[in-house]
């Protein structure tokens, strides 16, 4: 299903924080918003997956108005994984994922075999199998990451929309998050801090600076040493991953700031 933003704006405590944004993400596309802190990657998000309402433009998801859709219409299309999450859930690690069955069920309705199945699935896919009795309380903070992520699979949504998904993940478990998303092909709108990671799972990149959209097009036409200089104030050289031919930046970490071309 596509995603197609247009014309963003939107403002937060009567600042503009995003304007005029356009943003695509084609059927089984994964499409990555990178850009420096407070550049308004989870705002867009945020309107994408309902949460915020912008002052002018519109979401469409599957050539639909996110705004015109039912809550449970748009929980059927799009989940999401945000940034602020609740994490003291005093639930078990199941009860938290079968959260993401709601849409489905009708009030006050138990949970299925349909539903059940479709946890284990989720469980499994993020490497949880094996741990529905466990109080989510007491996971760490990337075994709650990887569980916020079955529940958002469990929905069994047409769109993800994911803020910085791989957040507190040891390096073998962002490995493992980003083959899953690549291996799905299912339509994904992500944010990321981590440019590498952007260059390796996405197929298009959009680059956010001071809320507006800077450069579009596929990692290796986004992501070269001009624009990390001018967006993110860095000194880098792109080569070519030795082992995936994907893009590789790497950065000047002894050069000033003050030599990039800002």
């Amino acid at each position: 299903m596509r995603i197609s933003v247009e014309d963003l704006e939107v403002a937060l405590s009567g600042r503009t924080v995003v304007s005029g944004v356009h943003i695509v993400a084609e059927e089984g596309e994964i499409a990555g918003l990178i850009g420096p802190n407070g550049s308004g990657k989870s705002t867009v998000l945020r309107t994408v997956y309902r949460h915020l309402r912008p002052q002018a433009g519109r979401v469409l998801v599957g050539g639909t108005d996110v705004r015109t859709l039912t809550a449970v219409e748009s929980a059927r299309r799009v989940a999401a994984l945000p940034q602020e999450r609740g994490t003291d859930f005093e639930l078990s690690v199941h009860e938290v994922v079968a959260m993401g069955r709601t849409p489905y069920k009708r009030a006050f309705s138990g949970e299925d075999r349909t539903d059940t199945d479709t946890v284990a699935a989720a469980l499994s896919r993020v490497g949880m199998s094996g741990a529905g009795r466990r109080r989510f309380s007491a996971l760490s903070g990337g075994e709650r990451q990887r569980v916020l992520l079955a529940r958002a699979l469990a929905q069994d949504p047409q769109v993800l929309v994911l803020d910085e998904p791989t957040n507190h993940l040891d390096v073998r478990h962002q490995v493992e998050l980003l083959t899953l998303l690549r291996d799905q092909r299912r339509t994904t709108l992500l944010a990321l801090h981590d440019l590498n990671a952007a260059a390796s799972v996405c197929d298009r990149l959009h680059v956010l600076h001071r809320g507006a959209v800077v450069a579009s097009g596929a990692p290796r036409e986004v992501l070269t040493p001009e624009l990390l200089a001018e967006v993110f104030g860095v000194r880098a050289a792109v080569v070519e991953h030795p082992l995936t031919g994907d893009p590789l930046i790497a950065f000047d970490h002894r050069g000033a700031v003050e030599a990039a071309a800002v």
